[in-house]
């Protein structure tokens, strides 16, 4: 799910910038240099943290009219890393994912609303576990430059959004452990060649 959400603050954020454009301009994700880190309360004892990987995602943005944007991700359930093996494993059991190889967290985003000069709230359906659900990322636009090294444009932005586990059949051991997870999302993406 964070995933899904990285790549639809990398559209709000490719979005934000002020460059001319005629047409929506294709982006893709730097994976290496994307995060999506989610947190949750555990019994009122600590924070436990996690994050996913291996995310994709295809976006087109206009940066004259950003509402004519658009963004989708994806990324393997099974890419959950939350460094303890036996954790990871009790999410992917029949008490949270039930999760097999091949089974994705996906976001397409729906609509783009610019709050600010280098903000943006986006829209969009986020489906995990094989339920899809509404939601709104809150994203920042970082810095939209050429890259110094690969020499090509370049975005990078952050965005965040509370995900409440229930909505989408993930609510074991809830209220106990907490049924609101805190997702953190950051991005770069590269301008498609």
């Amino acid at each position: 799910m964070i995933r899904t959400l990285t790549a639809a603050a990398v559209a709000a954020s490719t979005m934000i910038a002020t460059s001319a454009s005629a047409a929506p301009e294709a982006y893709t994700l730097d994976s290496s240099h994307s995060q999506v880190v989610f947190s949750y309360n555990h019994l009122g004892f600590s924070t436990t943290y996690g994050m996913f990987s291996g995310f994709a995602g295809d976006i087109m943005f206009d940066q004259e009219d950003p509402s004519n944007s658009s963004v989708t991700v994806s990324m393997p359930v099974m890419s959950m890393f939350t460094g303890w093996e036996a954790r990871e494993g009790h999410f992917m059991s029949d008490d949270f994912f039930g999760a097999s190889e091949g089974d994705m967290i996906t976001f397409a985003s729906t609509g783009i609303e610019v709050s600010g000069d280098d903000t943006a709230m986006i829209t969009g359906d986020l489906t995990m576990n094989d339920v899809t659900k509404s939601v709104v990322l809150d994203a920042k636009l970082n810095k939209v430059a050429d890259h110094p090294m690969a020499e090509k444009p370049w975005a990078g932005f952050d965005a965040s959004v509370t995900l409440l586990r229930s909505d989408f059949n993930l609510g074991a051991f809830a209220p106990f452990v907490s049924d609101e997870v805190e997702v953190l999302i950051s991005i770069e993406a590269q301008k498609a060649e």
